[in-house]
C-alpha cells in the first residue's frame, strides 16, 4: 500500500533532456494564446451564451480567477520540476504514484478528447467557409455517423445532418458517414508535431498574430452594432429584465463551454523540456497568456451578447461569424473574414493539444507506467515520435463514431479535476530556498484569512440571497436540484479546508485556487460524473495490470 503513495523526488537543478530546448517566454505566451483563444471563442462560446445569457461574463471572470490562482500553482511546480509531464509529474512529487497515474489518465482524456472536439469545430468552420465561396462537400463527408443518427432519431431540424443520413452511400447495410475534414486536419497536425517543435513554434506564432488581429477587428466592428437592451433580456418565466435571465444556475450550467476555453494553459507545462530556462520562462509565459486571454474573452462576450439576443445562439457552432450574418448585423465581409480566421485559430489549438498529449505519455513511459516505446525520441527531429503517432490515431479513430456535446463535457470535468489536484499538491510541498531569477509562489498564511474569506462570503451571500439557502436541501427540483446538491457538497468541503487551514497554516494562494476549481465542478451534471467515473475505473485497471508491475520507482525500492 505504501508503494501506491510513494513520492518521486525530482531535482530542481537537473534540466537535462533528450528533447530540443528552443522556446522562450513569448513563444510560451503565443502557445498559450494559441491554445486558449480558439475553439472556446470560435465554437463553444455560442453554447455558453445561450445557456447563461449575458451573465455568462461572470462565469468567464470566475474561470479566469480560478485559473489565475491555478496558474500560480502550476508556475510553482514548473519552477521546482523542470521536466515534461505537466500535472502528472507534479502529482508524482506531491501525492505519490497512484494519484500521479490518476492525473496522467485525466490528462490523456483532456488532450485526446479535447482535440476530437476541436477537430469537429475545425471541420464545421472549414465546410462553412467553403460554402460561402460556393464550394460544397457532400454532407455525409462533413459530420460523424453518431451526429447524423441522433439527428434522425430525435427529430432534429438540422438540415445538413438529416441530408447526410438521407444521401449517405451504403457499405453493406451500414451508411458511410464520416467527417473527412476533421480526419484530414488531424493527420496534418500529427505530421507537423512529428517533424519538430521548432517548426511547430514558427508556424504557431505566425497564425496567432493573424488570429489576434481579427479578434480585435471583431471587437471594434461589433462595438458599433451593440444594443444595450440585449444585456438585460427578459426572463422567459417571470418576464423581468435581467442580466442573468436563466438565473445563476443557468450561468453555471455553461461551465463546460466556458472552462473548455481555458484548458489550454495546462498544455504549456508539458513543454518544460523544450523550454529555455524553464524555471523562469514557463511561469512568466503561463501567467501573461492567461491574463491576456481572460480580457479578450470578456470583451468578446460583451460584444456577442450586446449585438444579438442570447436566445438566438441555440445550436450555433460559429458564433463570431453568426453575429455578422444577414439576419443580424449584416456585414458580409466580416462574416467571410471571421470564418477564415476561425479555421486558423482552431488549427493552432489542435497544434498545441497535439503537442501536449505525446509528452504526457513520454513522461509516464519514462517512469515505467506506460510501455517503453512511448519515450522513443526521433533521432533527427528530437520529438517523442512514437507517442505522437499514437496520439494522432487516438484522436482520429473516435472522430468516426462520437459527437461534440459528449466530448465537450467529458473534457472539461477531467481538466478541472486535474487543476484541483495541482492546487492541493502545492499545499503538500515543503518550503524551498529562494533563488534569484526563479519564480517563487508568495507564502501568505491562510490560517485566519481563508476561513474569514469563505465564511464571511457565505454569510454575505445569505444576506443577499436568503431564498437560495431556504431551498438548498431541495435536491428533487428538476431544474436546480443537482446544482443545489453540488453547492451543499462544495460548502462542506470548504468548511473542512477552513479547519485544515487553521491547523496546518496552509498557504492562501493554493487554497483559493483549490476552492475556486471545486466551485467550477458544481456546474457538472450527474451524467458527466458517471462517464468520468467509468474512465477512471478503466484507468485503474490498466495501472494495476501494467503500471504498478513495471513502475521504475517500485523497482528502485526493491
Amino acid at each position: 500500500m505504501n508503494q501506491l503513495f510513494r513520492r518521486k523526488n525530482y531535482s530542481e537543478t537537473d534540466t537535462s533532456t533528450s528533447l530540443l530546448r528552443v522556446l522562450g517566454v513569448w513563444d510560451i505566451v503565443f502557445f498559450g494564446i494559441a491554445a486558449i483563444i480558439g475553439a472556446g471563442s470560435f465554437s463553444s462560446l455560442g453554447e455558453a451564451v445561450f445557456r447563461g445569457g449575458p451573465g455568462v461574463i461572470l462565469l468567464y471572470l470566475i474561470c479566469g480567477f480560478a485559473c489565475g490562482f491555478t496558474a500560480l500553482c502550476y508556475a510553482e511546480f514548473a519552477s521546482r520540476i523542470p521536466t515534461a509531464g505537466s500535472a502528472y509529474t507534479y502529482a508524482y512529487a506531491s501525492f505519490g504514484e497512484l494519484i500521479a497515474w490518476v492525473i496522467g489518465w485525466a490528462l490523456i482524456m483532456e488532450y485526446s478528447f479535447g482535440n476530437i472536439y476541436v477537430a469537429f469545430s475545425w471541420s464545421d468552420y472549414f465546410t462553412s467557409f467553403l460554402g460561402r465561396l460556393g464550394m460544397h462537400i457532400p454532407d455525409y463527408l462533413t459530420c460523424s455517423y453518431t451526429e447524423a443518427r441522433k439527428a434522425v432519431q430525435y427529430g432534429s431540424e438540422n438540415k445538413e445532418l438529416l441530408n447526410a443520413w438521407k444521401t449517405a452511400p451504403l457499405i453493406g447495410s451500414l451508411k458511410f458517414i464520416v467527417d473527412l475534414p476533421a480526419l484530414v486536419i488531424n493527420g496534418l497536425i500529427t505530421w507537423l508535431c512529428y517533424v519538430g517543435v521548432k517548426e511547430s513554434k514558427n508556424f504557431n506564432n505566425s497564425l496567432v498574430i493573424l488570429k489576434l488581429a481579427v479578434i480585435v477587428l471583431v471587437i471594434l466592428v461589433g462595438f458599433a452594432y451593440i444594443n444595450t437592451d440585449n444585456w438585460t433580456p427578459l426572463n422567459p418565466e417571470t418576464q423581468v429584465a435581467s442580466f442573468m435571465p436563466n438565473g445563476f444556475a443557468g450561468v453555471m450550467s455553461a461551465v463546460s463551454g466556458v472552462f473548455f476555453a481555458y484548458i489550454g494553459f495546462d498544455a504549456l507545462s508539458v513543454l518544460s523540456e523544450e523550454t529555455k530556462d524553464p524555471q523562469k520562462t514557463l511561469p512568466k509565459g503561463m501567467i501573461i497568456s492567461l491574463v491576456l486571454c481572460t480580457v479578450i474573452y470578456i470583451a468578446l462576450t460583451l460584444v456577442l451578447t450586446g449585438m444579438v439576443d442570447y436566445r438566438k445562439f441555440d445550436g450555433v457552432g460559429d458564433p463570431l461569424s453568426f453575429i455578422f450574418e444577414k439576419s443580424n448585423a449584416n456585414v458580409a465581409w466580416m462574416e467571410l473574414v471571421v470564418s477564415f480566421v476561425a479555421i486558423v485559430a482552431i488549427t493552432t489549438v489542435l497544434l498545441v493539444f497535439q503537442m501536449g498529449q505525446p509528452r504526457i505519455w513520454y513522461a509516464m513511459s519514462r517512469d515505467g507506467l506506460m510501455p517503453q516505446r512511448f519515450q522513443k525520441v526521433h533521432p533527427k527531429y528530437k520529438t517523442p515520435s512514437y507517442a505522437t503517432v499514437i496520439t494522432g490515431i487516438a484522436v482520429g479513430v473516435p472522430i468516426l463514431f462520437t459527437d461534440k456535446t459528449f466530448i465537450l463535457d467529458f473534457t472539461s470535468i477531467g481538466t478541472i479535476f486535474a487543476f484541483v489536484l495541482v492546487c492541493a499538491g502545492v499545499l503538500m510541498l515543503p518550503a524551498k530556498e529562494k533563488i534569484k531569477g526563479r519564480f517563487h509562489l508568495p507564502y501568505i498564511n491562510g490560517k485566519i484569512i481563508f476561513p474569514v474569506i469563505f465564511i464571511g462570503g457565505l454569510v454575505a451571500f445569505y444576506m443577499w440571497q436568503p431564498a437560495f439557502f431556504t431551498t438548498l436541501m431541495d435536491w428533487n427540483d428538476p431544474k436546480e436540484g443537482e446544482f443545489r446538491a453540488s453547492i451543499f457538497v462544495f460548502i462542506v468541503i470548504n468548511l473542512i479546508l477552513c479547519l485544515f487551514a487553521f491547523i496546518k497554516n496552509f498557504s492562501l494562494i493554493p487554497l483559493i485556487g483549490l476552492s475556486s476549481c471545486l466551485y467550477l465542478l458544481t456546474g457538472m451534471s450527474h451524467e458527466n460524473w458517471f462517464w468520468f467515473g467509468l474512465w477512471f475505473a478503466l484507468g485503474l485497471v490498466i495501472y494495476f495490470c501494467y503500471g504498478y508491475r513495471n513502475s521504475k520507482l517500485r523497482k528502485e525500492i526493491k
